[in-house]
């Protein structure tokens, strides 16, 4: 998982630093952002500390109404040795309260000229993908169609090969040999390379090609959602092979299941066009149109048509 810090979010979205300097690096571990309404309200029982606090005009301008006193032992207690940082929305006026609190507990104050409404949702989609939980995998990650494919299989089966049949044909190479995926949230996974490997596909033969240089900037693409997963291996002629498409294979990846095929590969065999077209049927099964089924429906109606004649 990639660690970030307040100074990861300060220069991410340009954010002035106030007071609290000494704690720039404090590391942030949740997405989750909080608007302490109810702890300037003098609640703290239940006050999330390891999140990131975000000031608005509502809770600045109640903040505005309390006595002198209560302000200091308010902010001092919001200023937690757990928080990462209290940014202040609208460039609004920061309360001398908070600058001494932040400055004696080391806790970065900064400030946005954004709303509070829209810089919580940018920095909660910011954090997600940074704090995402992350995984590699040995492969192949093609977007065919619009399809984020993942290609695995055995080293030496084709994997690079047929990517590079398919960029030939207008598709675009997102990850050769490593994909690093992100689960950025519930069922959706992200594809990239690491950056040592970007834009780059090994052929055994001929070595590292870059495909940007090649075919040009639309043949890749920096991250792609993963959907698909198809997986190339030797013919096996023992193995008995799926050839109605109705048994549908699942491989988890973190907490996500993804659709999995399994393609055998033999000479004579254009794998690049199986793969176009599983990716073109996986579309039309999302949109309800499944061939598989629909054979199955029209053989189940034909036995039990012939079972009515056997009757008679």
């Amino acid at each position: 998982m990639i660690q970030v810090t307040t100074r990861d979010v300060m220069e991410k979205f340009d954010l002035e630093l106030v007071s609290g300097g000494e704690g720039i690096g404090r590391y942030i571990t949740t997405s989750d952002i909080s608007r302490p309404g109810l702890e300037m309200a003098g609640y703290f029982t239940h006050y999330p500390a390891n999140r990131v606090q975000l000031l608005g005009k509502t809770e600045l301008s109640f903040f505005e109404m309390l006595p002198a006193s209560d302000r200091e032992e308010r902010m001092m207690r919001l200023c937690s040795q757990n928080t990462p940082a209290i940014i202040i929305s609208r460039e609004l006026e920061v309360p001398p309260e908070l600058i001494d609190a932040a400055d004696k507990n080391h806790v970065p104050v900064l400030k946005t000229r954004l709303t509070t409404t829209r810089f919580s949702s940018r920095l909660t989609n910011f954090l997600e993908s940074k704090l995402a939980p992350t995984t590699a995998i040995h492969g192949v990650l093609i977007d065919v169609h619009g399809i984020g494919v993942l290609l695995i299989g055995k080293s030496g089966v084709g994997k690079s090969e047929t990517a590079l049949e398919l960029v030939k044909k207008g598709h675009r190479l997102v990850a050769d040999d490593c994909v690093e995926i992100r689960q950025e949230s519930e069922n959706f996974l992200i594809g990239s390379p690491p950056p040592l490997l970007e834009h780059l596909l090994e052929i055994r033969g001929i070595g590292i090609i870059d495909i940007m240089t090649l075919f040009g900037a639309s043949a890749v693409r920096p991250y792609k959602r993963i959907t698909l997963i198809i997986e190339l291996e030797n013919w096996d002629p023992d193995k008995s092979y799926d050839r109605l498409g109705l048994d549908e294979e699942k491989m988890r990846i973190i907490d996500t299941n993804v659709t999995k095929l399994t393609v055998p590969v033999q000479p004579g065999r254009n794998v690049s066009v199986i793969i176009e077209v599983a990716a073109m049927n996986y579309r039309l099964k999302k949109m309800g149109v499944n061939a598989a089924e629909e054979f199955s429906r029209r053989l189940d109606e034909m036995i039990a048509s012939n079972d009515e004649m056997d009757d008679f």
